[in-house]
């Protein structure tokens, strides 16, 4: 059971699962500098092996840091393998989920209890390498707040491949933020990045392009890339569908969330333009004798006029809600996450 205090989440275990000797509570520890962050579902053969594979990884660094997973509605025997992991480390927290609510929920509950300056997300899987996890935070240490892995020598299925290829190039196309491979889940942030964008849905594939769009800066490295030795590839057709209307969602949230009487009424001043344009020829053919009330072309008119004037009323109502939450951020001082240096 996930229990809140002063100092946050908890995870509170049976003692019959724990051990009959196991203390409820932990020492106290100071907050690590690094948290990986590792959302799972039905992974438990790779539980274990992860935490020693992240260990030996660290240890050369003197780094402190924590492991943070969170099960994401878990059907095998993923969590009982997290109790143990977590008896015997200290250094582990486990945020277990109702049921399932996909990766963007878990990450978004990893990172409410992940304490680390700078958070490293990875799958389970053991498919990302834990050894490049230093190179992804020397990277931060050159002036980044994202550091994104590129597997550029993939280990996945052709067919996956090439619809990563695509679903890549179309998202820098439309976002502007060019990553060869938006997706890895091997990335690094620094942890005010994570705590300042929303997630939900599944916008953690995007979450460069958020973070790009309130200022933060962007890199990507090549990350080593393994084979799957365990379990099979959720991925499908279906995810990449689902993600181009993310991607709309979010080029439409990074361009036009606080001015979207651009979109609205830039569209609306088009096709109102041209319904305009439409019925004006048609007035002259009529001053000049012609018969315009049974063509098509009128109908035409008229419609482009009456639908252009609901995008540009519809931008106008947008502009109305955006000012009222703008008004609302401002009054709970969210305008802080926009801001990179104050000199005093």
């Amino acid at each position: 059971m996930v229990v809140r205090s002063d100092a946050g989440l908890r995870l509170e275990l049976p003692a019959v699962e724990l051990g009959e000797n196991a203390e409820a509570t932990r020492p106290s520890v100071r907050s690590p500098e690094v948290s990986i962050l590792v959302p799972l579902y039905n992974e438990e053969a790779t539980v274990a092996a992860l935490y020693d594979e992240v260990e030996a990884a660290l240890a050369p660094t003197g780094l402190d840091w924590e492991l943070v997973y969170v099960d994401d509605g878990s059907t095998d025997e993923s969590y009982r393998e997290l109790i143990r992991v977590h008896s015997a480390k200290t250094n582990v927290q486990v945020v277990r989920l109702r049921r399932n609510f996909g990766k963007a929920a878990a990450i978004a509950a990893g990172v409410d209890v992940a304490r680390g300056e700078a958070i490293v997300t990875m799958d389970a899987d053991l498919q990302d390498d834990p050894t490049e996890i230093p190179r992804l935070l020397e990277k931060l240490d050159e002036g980044y707040d994202v550091v994104s892995g590129w597997k550029c020598d993939r280990h996945d299925p052709f067919s996956r491949r090439a619809f990563s290829r695509v679903y890549n190039t179309t998202t820098g196309w439309v976002t502007g933020v060019r990553l060869h491979d938006m997706n890895c889940g091997l990335k690094a942030y620094r942890a005010e990045v994570l705590h300042n964008v929303q997630l939900y849905g599944e916008l953690h594939r995007f979450v460069p392009v958020l973070a790009h769009h309130m200022g933060y800066r962007t890199a990507e490295i090549p990350v080593n890339h393994r084979a799957r030795q365990n379990g099979r590839s959720r991925y499908g057709l279906e995810r990449y569908l689902r993600g181009f209307f993310d991607l709309l969602t979010v080029a439409f949230m990074g361009r036009y969330r606080y001015r979207p009487l651009h979109l609205f009424g830039g569209i609306g001043m088009l096709l109102g333009g041209g319904g305009f344009a439409i019925l004006l020829l048609l007035t002259i053919e009529k001053a000049g004798g012609a018969s315009i009330g049974g063509r098509p072309l009128l109908l035409l008119g008229v419609l482009l006029v009456v639908v252009g004037i609901q995008f540009f009323s519809l931008g106008l109502v947008g502009e109305m809600l955006t000012s009222h939450n703008q008004e609302k951020e401002h009054a709970r001082d969210k305008h802080r996450a926009y801001v990179r240096d104050v000199l005093r």
